[in-house]
């Protein structure tokens, strides 16, 4: 294959993602095939693990994908149609050197995409500008690699389903918004006690029902509604791809990343006292302070969520999560983020508690915050502006985390703002405890702002959740 070149949109910091027929095409799909099992064998592996969800362009970027892995004298090992985690399990479970998984996650329905690892790692940044590299240079490995087919449907349910201990019966409501991880769920809840009540379980690339994106509360609202309607424990729902969870308390209020992960962090702490437990630079404090109130090492990394599983093996760390609902298990799993198998976690740990999860929420300490707020930045300008901000309070003296952008604590809460990794865009939050408090950061923040010439978004007057 010559020398080839991708739409420049496409290779992005944690994935490849396009649009179908504009900016990515099969031949895309053939050549991103290629040069990544060049660099799988570059670093002596052969296999790689294959799968795909449920779009309607899916099967066709994925037979494309297979025909450049084995030009390239890769060995292309297909499960079939699931969730991205089913192919991280796949890598683990089949031995395999690598695995790339054929998603457009929570993206519209005209998107699809490619996410990967290498060995037990996360590809991402570098990684992939590298297989741009390779194919600008047509610097392509050659070879005869074979494709085989290698269902992993049944063992990934049984093994999502082994860490379940059972406690008082349950009633769960699940909703996949009819993407990947819809038939994983319906077998999953078979497998395990209690009643459960599935919704839009049925693979369907046009989402007829809602988006299937859990960190936006529309489209909870069926699942919500159901749980109310059958006086559930719990109610949870998938992204696109399932790596996500989004998750509904009995009174059908919506718990976030951070407040899913607090609950969580009690059984782990438990079994390990003094862990390491990792959140992005979004995470409400009251998260970090609730670590550390549990006798556990709260870490603040940076937003993405190839980052954070880079680090929590670098840290040892048995759990970490987003705010986005990505949440990830060292702690008797492989240290990825599996949308089923935190619910599995979270249900278990339910049933074995003798307080509900509405019970837990309304104990958290309150704090009142902004929704995200984002707003246009040139894809230039957005690390200058976050760098001038920094310089600013260097010079006030204030109180600073770096790690991803700039989080500045005060006596009223926090405030951050960051850039986006993904879009030319700039992201804020703030977070007090009190009205007035959050009024006094959003003031700073827009002060900050406006010294390098942008002004605080309108939708900054809605405060938040918690």
């Amino acid at each position: 294959m010559a020398a080839y070149k991708f739409h420049p949109t496409i290779l992005r910091e944690y994935d490849i993602r396009g649009i179908v027929g504009e900016t990515l095409h099969e031949s895309d799909a053939e050549a991103i095939g290629r040069a990544y099992a060049t660099i799988v064998r570059r670093g002596g592996g052969k296999t790689i693990a294959v799968g795909r969800d449920g779009r309607m362009s899916s099967p066709a970027l994925e037979a494309a994908l297979v025909k450049g892995l084995t030009a390239a004298g890769a060995d292309a090992v297909r499960i079939g149609v699931g969730p991205t985690p089913m192919l991280y399990f796949a890598v683990h479970h089949l031995k395999a050197d690598a695995g790339i998984m054929v998603t457009g996650s929570h993206n519209p329905p005209t998107h699809n995409g490619f996410k990967m690892m290498v060995g037990k790692r996360p590809f991402f940044g570098e990684d992939i500008l590298e297989i741009g590299t390779i194919a600008n240079a047509g610097a392509f490995a050659e070879g005869q690699g074979k494709a085989s087919e290698k269902p992993v449907f049944d063992d990934y349910i049984a093994r999502l389903a082994q860490d379940y201990i059972p406690g008082k019966e349950l009633k769960i409501a699940w909703d996949a918004g009819n993407g990947a991880a819809g038939p994983a769920m319906a077998a999953l809840g078979k497998k395990l006690p209690g009643r459960h009540f599935m919704l839009f379980a049925e693979i369907d690339g046009t989402f007829p029902n809602h988006h299937p994106d859990p960190t936006v509360p529309k489209n909870l609202e069926a699942l919500q509604a159901t749980v109310q309607r059958e006086r559930c424990d719990l109610g949870v729902a998938f992204d696109g791809d399932g790596d996500r969870i989004g998750v509904v308390d009995s009174e059908g209020s919506i718990l976030w990343g951070d407040q899913i992960l607090a609950f969580l962090a009690r059984e782990v702490l438990g079994e390990h006292p003094g862990a390491t437990i990792i959140a992005d630079v979004k995470a409400s404090q009251i998260l970090f302070d609730e670590i550390a109130r549990l006798g556990g090492k709260p870490l603040m990394w940076k937003t993405g969520h190839s980052l954070i599983k880079a680090k929590m093996a670098e840290a040892k760390s048995p759990l970490a999560g987003e705010m986005s609902g990505h949440i990830f298990y060292g702690h008797k799993f492989y240290g990825h983020d599996d949308g089923l198998y935190v619910a599995v976690r979270l249900a278990s740990l339910l049933a074995r508690s003798d307080f509900s999860l509405a019970d837990y929420r309304k104990r958290l300490p309150k704090a009142i915050n902004t929704p995200e707020l984002r707003f246009d930045c040139a894809e230039e300008r957005k690390f200058k502006v976050v760098q001038e901000v920094a310089a600013r309070l260097a010079k006030e003296g204030a109180e600073v985390d770096a790690v991803d952008g700039v989080r500045v604590k005060s006596a009223d809460g926090w405030w951050l703002l960051r850039a986006s990794n993904t879009q030319a865009v700039l992201v804020a939050r703030c977070e007090s405890t009190t009205e007035a408090g959050l009024q006094r950061l959003k003031a700073t923040l827009a002060k900050q702002l406006a010294a390098s010439g942008l002004s605080f978004p309108e939708e900054g007057a809605a405060s938040g959740h918690h």
